[in-house]
């Protein structure tokens, strides 16, 4: 695991944060719910992530939030994982087995922010307090902590702009948003249209199930035959993952030299930006975000107020939610050297492997 990833110092967490989207400022504090004041260090975290196929959750999220809760409970807690592999059903039944296992506060990253609400209203007549971790999800929710979501959006879409320069005028883009089962998806898309909309055409605008690199493959391969592959200047991709989808579809069309965002700085996507084929990413500081859940959770289960949520959000069914939102960074081939290798999120050698060795030395990444 990277070294600096799991350096970040707890402090860090408790800087001043714009609220945005549906967070609001306040300096109200809520205090933990139903946990029992005073419980020692001997605390269960349950903690419940959405799928496997975007290398985060698995390589970053879930060991952070491990390591973070130990360094809080003098080693004395523990987290309970459970992985729901993009499916809502069986996250409502791992939510279900650790309110039967009665653990002391769960973590929740939803696959689908409404379906998961009546197992959070479970959790929370148990006595068991739940923190809506990078996903807002609906139901009696405790605390939530995310990247800025609608400015992952304007941040991606100002970067297209960007790279399209003078093309914008003329040319049509395709969008690619994420799933219409994901919350965080239609603030991305919010954030986007918002800096896109009339400066330059959509040709073709698609939700793309699951998040899925092949669906988003499909999409793609499904605009450039309506739209012609002369017309497309540029794609806006929600994420690393569909990006590499959208860009086999362009490269077996023989489109080459067109920008494509992402988010999430996966190692994939960091190479092909290195290599020139995708033109950014959105970095997140996922060892912030996991260390506030990890303090969120902490604190709710030991019955202490939540100190560190300067903000508040509102979901469907619930309002004034403590909120920490975390900050992000357009990552380009520019700043590969100060983001993801500063903080340790790969090595210089994870990322120029053989193949990209001669892109990496062309971008000063020696």
């Amino acid at each position: 695991m990277r070294r600096a990833a799991f350096a970040v110092a707890a402090g860090a967490m408790a800087v001043s944060l714009a609220a945005c989207g549906s967070a609001k400022e306040s300096g109200d504090k809520k205090d933990a719910s139903d946990a029992p004041a005073g419980k020692g260090d001997a605390i269960t975290v349950g903690l419940l992530l959405p799928e496997n196929q975007t290398a985060r959750y698995e390589k970053f999220d879930k060991p952070l939030i491990e390591k973070k809760v130990k360094e809080l409970t003098n080693n004395k807690g523990k987290v309970v994982y459970a992985n729901a592999k993009q499916d809502a059903s069986l996250q409502n039944q791992q939510v279900d087995t650790m309110v039967t296992n009665k653990v002391d506060v769960l973590v929740v990253d939803a696959v689908d922010a409404k379906a998961i609400a009546g197992s959070v209203k479970k959790a929370k007549d148990a006595g068991i307090p739940v923190v809506a971790y990078d996903r807002l999800a609906e139901g009696p929710i405790d605390a939530y902590t995310s990247f800025d979501n609608v400015t992952v959006g304007k941040t991606q879409g100002e970067a297209l702009l960007e790279a399209l320069g003078d093309k914008a005028k003329d040319g049509q883009i395709v969008m690619m948003n994420g799933s219409s089962t994901d919350p965080n998806a239609a603030q991305f898309k919010e954030g986007a249209h918002s800096v896109l909309d009339g400066k330059v055409k959509i040709g073709r605008e698609y939700d793309t199930k699951e998040w899925k690199p092949e669906n988003a493959n499909a999409n793609m391969e499904g605009a450039i035959s309506a739209l012609g592959k002369d017309k497309i200047v540029g794609v806006y991709s929600a994420n690393d993952g569909m990006a590499g989808g959208i860009i086999t579809a362009l490269k077996a069309a023989g489109i080459a030299d067109i920008p494509v965002t992402g988010q999430d700085a996966e190692l994939a996507g960091v190479q092909r930006i290195v290599a020139g084929e995708q033109f950014m990413s959105v970095y997140k500081s996922y060892p912030q975000e996991a260390a506030v859940a990890a303090e969120m959770a902490v604190a709710l289960a030991k019955g202490e107020p939540l100190d560190m949520a300067k903000d508040k959000a509102d979901s469907a069914t619930a309002k004034g939610i403590p909120t920490v939102l975390v900050p992000v960074v357009s990552l380009t081939k520019d700043n590969v050297n100060d983001t993801v290798i500063k903080e340790g999120y790969y090595t210089l050698d994870e990322i120029c492997t053989d193949k990209y060795k001669a892109a990496c030395e062309k971008a000063g990444l020696k």
